[in-house]
């Protein structure tokens, strides 16, 4: 079933890779993040793509978020998290080559485990990429979904920063 707004947010480990080893040309090893722990107490954007180093996931959805971290944060965002079905290694090298330091957490579910969870998985096999993440986002206060924006079955770009700004108020 997928998620909803008002459900808890599901129990999820996701992958992440906050270094980078310049004289090995690769991303330090991955740390798990408890999803449910990161968003504890606080106001967090969560934003899903099919995969790292696509052409709408890099040239739009997370410059996007880039763009207008600052905005979100005035609105009381705390926590801005890109996650898609790639491993931790993955999303660390994405996150440097897009340059968004800090500003966004950029967290692998390798397995699809938690795109499962949240309902939002992507079958395409077809493609050759396998299960993926739908393009979405998600309004997270204190483990509670408060918004839910899902590619395909609400408006064109729905899931993109502009969306969850107007959304915010």
């Amino acid at each position: 079933m997928t998620i909803q707004v008002g459900d808890s947010l599901p129990a999820g480990t996701l992958m992440e890779s906050t270094g980078y080893d310049d004289g090995k040309n690769c991303p330090l090893p991955p740390q798990p993040v408890d999803i449910r722990a990161l968003c504890a107490g606080k106001k967090v954007v969560i934003f899903g793509l099919p995969g790292a180093y696509t052409p709408t996931c890099s040239a739009a959805h997370v410059p996007g978020y880039l763009k207008h971290h600052d905005a979100l944060r005035a609105k009381g965002v705390e926590t801005i998290v890109c996650m898609a079905v790639n491993d931790g290694f993955v999303m660390g090298a994405w996150g440097r080559a897009l340059g968004v330091g800090d500003r966004i957490r950029m967290l692998g579910d390798g397995s699809a485990a938690f795109t499962k969870a949240l309902g939002l998985e992507l079958d395409l096999t077809d493609k050759g990429m396998g299960v993926r993440c739908q393009r979405f986002s998600l309004l997270v206060e204190d483990n509670v979904v408060k918004q839910v924006n899902i590619e395909g079955v609400g408006p064109a770009n729905c899931s993109f920063a502009e969306a969850m700004l107007e959304q915010l108020g």
